[in-house]
């Protein structure tokens, strides 16, 4: 069977390699190079966790664990740098801990000393709740080691207009903040979000995130960085974007996330060192959109929490594109 992969940002590489365990040939078409930062699957590292406050993600996330590992071994590469993580709550109720229990996962509650034995600073009256199997994907090297397992036929500087001039069996559109253009109707909207890096020395720290009282979800997060030691952004705080413009890093973001930064972690200098951009894909509820309509499967799986997920991911795509 013929499959065309349009994109290939982390989706679109896990949809490749799942898409060969199946047996498919395999053709990605992306439009710029591999290691481009025009999209959002770009960068050193992204939160892993399995820590979520339903159910139903801490499922897929485990889902996701596995098939981590079994590209890990057949990559014969490290891909998930497991250093645990902690959520940091003005209110117990808006961990994880509810959804971990009726999952199974074992967690623990920090005090403040606790968490300051981890560089970072509790608020007074505040929880924090760490989980274990949980840290960072190593991204670039993830998507990478994706194409490389799956030897599929890789395509750059391909910018697919239509889907109608792909000659393929069937078609998966993981084109990211470009889907809209590809396959009109799909509920997303595109924003462009700001992150920075700060100098940290010592041992790869778990990732931090502070959920938001008002949401429910993440407010401000950090996680480890292999080149500066921490990278820090916050989440969904970015405007509206055009795919196709260039967009610098949020001035004031930065100004908040050094901010946090100052506050959360003192042995941090908060003076950025490195700014970047990434751009979200978001659905109303920040859920993914995995649907196949006639011979085209549509891989809208970010809304800013997305990578974590790919393995998962992709092989619930290639499960749609040859079924």
């Amino acid at each position: 069977m013929r499959v065309a992969v349009v994109g290939a940002g982390v989706m679109g590489c896990a949809a490749a390699w799942a898409l060969r365990e199946r047996g498919a040939d395999v053709t990605v078409h992306e439009q710029f190079d591999l290691d481009t930062a025009r999209g959002s699957s770009h960068g050193r590292s992204r939160i892993f966790r399995i820590a979520y406050p339903e159910p139903y993600w801490i499922r897929l996330a485990q889902e996701a664990y596995t098939g981590w590992r079994d590209l890990e071994r057949a990559s014969g590469e490290q891909l998930l740098g497991l250093y645990g993580l902690v959520e940091l709550a003005s209110d117990r109720t808006l961990t994880s801990a509810r959804a971990l229990d009726e999952c199974g996962v074992s967690y623990r509650l920090l005090d403040a000393d606790e968490v300051r034995s981890l560089g970072a600073v509790l608020p007074e009256g505040w929880t924090a709740l760490r989980t274990e199997d949980a840290g960072v994907v190593f991204a670039d090297r993830a998507r990478h080691a994706f194409l490389d397992v799956a030897g599929a036929d890789v395509r750059t500087g391909s910018r697919v207009e239509s889907l109608d001039e792909l000659d393929a069996d069937a078609v998966v559109v993981t084109a990211g903040p470009w889907v809209g253009q590809l396959v009109p109707g799909v509920p997303v909207h595109v924003t462009r979000e700001t992150l920075a890096y700060f100098h940290r020395e010592g041992p790869p720290p778990p990732s931090i995130v502070d959920l938001n009282a008002e949401t429910g979800g993440h407010g401000m997060y950090s996680l480890h960085d292999p080149v500066h030691g921490l990278k820090a952004g916050a989440h969904h705080a970015g405007s509206p974007a055009e795919p196709d413009s260039d967009g610098a890093p949020d001035g004031a973001i930065v100004a908040r996330i050094s901010a946090w930064v100052r506050e959360r972690f003192p042995d941090v200098d908060p003076e950025p060192v490195e700014m970047d951009t990434c751009l979200y894909t978001t659905t109303a509820d920040q859920s993914f959109v995995l649907d196949r309509r006639g011979n085209v499967v549509v891989g809208s799986a970010c809304s800013g929490h997305g990578f974590k997920f790919a393995p998962a991911v992709g092989r619930r795509l290639a499960e749609l594109a040859t079924a």
